[in-house]
C-alpha cells in the first residue's frame, strides 16, 4: 500500500527548480511511489481538537519549465498522513511556532513529522551549537554590549550575528581596530534588549563555509563549501557564495560522531550542519538546503537517502 504525505513549503510556484531541496525531495518521495499532498502555512487548522489542512494533491518533475501540477483543494485530516515534511523556510517567527503546534498534533494522532515539531522549536539554530563546546569556535551569547564588546577586545576580530538571521543576513564582522563596533552591538542587541551570538572570526571561511547534510544521524559523505564572494566575509549562497562540493574531512566527520546521536534522540531526521575549517558554528534543522548541488557533483541522490530512512522507521 502506498504511502501518503504532505508538505509544508513556501509557494512552491516561486521555487528555484535547479538549486530547490524541497522539490529534491519530493522528487525522490513521488520514484518510491508515495502520493503527495501540498500546503502552505495558511492552509491548516485545528477544528475542534482535529488537525486539519486544505490541501491539493501534487505531482512534480524536474523541468524548470513545468515542474508541478496541483489537483483540486481537500480538506483532509492531518492525522491520516504517514508524513508529514515541515519545509516552510524561516523567519522563525510566531506563524512559524503556531504551524508546529498543529504539526505536533497530528503526530500525536499517527502522523510522523520531519523534523519533529517540539525540537523544531528547541533548537535554535545558532543556539543548538552551542550544546557542543568541544566542536565549537569562542562564542559567546549575551545582550550585554559590555560583555560582547569584551569578547571583542579578547579576540580581536570577531564575528557578531543574531539569533533569528538565515541567509547571511546582519552579520557583521568587527576586527580589532573597528570603529563602529559600538554601533553595530547597538544595532543588533537593539541597545542591550536582544541576545546575540559573538563568535570569533575564521580566517578558513576563504576556503569554504561546508554544508554537511545528515540524514538520521548519518552524514551524506560530501559537503558543500560555500566560498565568498570577492571583498565579502559571509559564504552564505544568499549572498552571492560559490558552491564547491567536496568530501568530508576526518574533522567534519568527527563533528558528525558528536552531533549525530543527539539529533536522532530530538527526531531531527534531516539536518544541515555548518563547518568553517574545524569549527562547527551552525545546526540547521528548519529548512536544510544544498541537495541540489551535491545530488549534482557526485551523482548521489540523498533525497532516496532521507526516505530510505523514514520508511525503515515505519517497519
Amino acid at each position: 500500500m502506498s504511502k501518503s504525505l504532505f508538505v509544508v513549503m513556501d509557494p512552491i510556484s516561486s521555487i528555484s527548480v535547479y538549486k530547490d531541496t524541497t522539490l529534491a525531495l519530493l522528487l525522490a518521495a513521488q520514484r518510491r511511489g508515495w502520493s503527495l499532498y501540498y500546503a502552505e502555512q495558511q492552509a491548516l487548522f485545528v477544528d475542534n481538537g482535529v488537525p486539519m489542512g486544505n490541501l491539493k494533491k501534487l505531482i512534480v518533475r524536474d523541468d524548470e519549465q513545468d515542474w508541478f501540477t496541483l489537483e483540486t483543494e481537500q480538506t483532509l485530516k492531518l492525522g491520516d498522513f504517514d508524513l508529514a515534511l515541515m519545509r516552510k523556510d524561516p523567519p522563525f517567527d510566531q506563524q512559524y511556532i503556531y504551524t508546529t503546534y498543529i504539526l505536533e498534533l497530528a503526530e500525536a494522532q499517527g502522523c510522523m513529522v520531519v523534523n519533529r515539531p517540539q525540537s523544531l522549536r528547541d533548537c535554535n539554530e545558532k543556539f543548538f551549537a552551542t550544546h557542543f563546546p568541544e566542536c565549537c569556535p569562542p562564542l559567546l551569547i549575551s545582550r550585554s554590549i559590555k560583555q560582547l564588546k569584551a569578547f571583542h577586545k579578547q579576540q580581536s576580530d570577531v564575528v557578531f550575528k543574531p539569533l533569528d538571521g538565515m541567509g547571511g543576513s546582519r552579520i557583521f564582522r568587527s576586527k580589532f581596530d573597528d570603529p563602529n563596533v559600538n554601533v553595530t552591538l547597538e544595532v543588533l542587541t537593539d541597545d542591550g534588549r536582544e541576545y546575540i551570538m559573538a563568535q570569533r572570526y575564521l580566517p578558513e571561511i576563504k576556503d569554504g563555509d561546508k554544508r554537511i547534510l545528515v540524514v538520521n544521524g548519518k552524514a551524506v559523505p560530501y559537503a558543500l563549501a560555500r566560498i565568498p564572494g570577492q571583498g565579502e566575509t559571509r559564504g552564505n549562497l544568499a549572498a552571492g557564495g560559490k558552491g564547491v562540493a567536496q568530501p568530508l574531512s576526518p574533522r567534519d566527520e568527527w563533528i558528525v560522531e558528536q552531533v549525530a546521536p543527539v539529533l536522532v534522540k530530538k527526531g531531527l531526521l534531516f539536518v544541515g550542519l555548518d563547518v568553517i575549517g574545524d569549527y562547527l558554528t551552525e545546526i540547521n534543522v528548519t529548512s536544510p538546503t544544498c541537495v541540489r548541488e551535491i545530488d549534482r557533483a557526485y551523482d548521489t541522490d540523498i533525497g532516496s537517502m532521507l526516505f530510505e530512512a523514514i520508511e525503515d522507521l515505519f517497519e
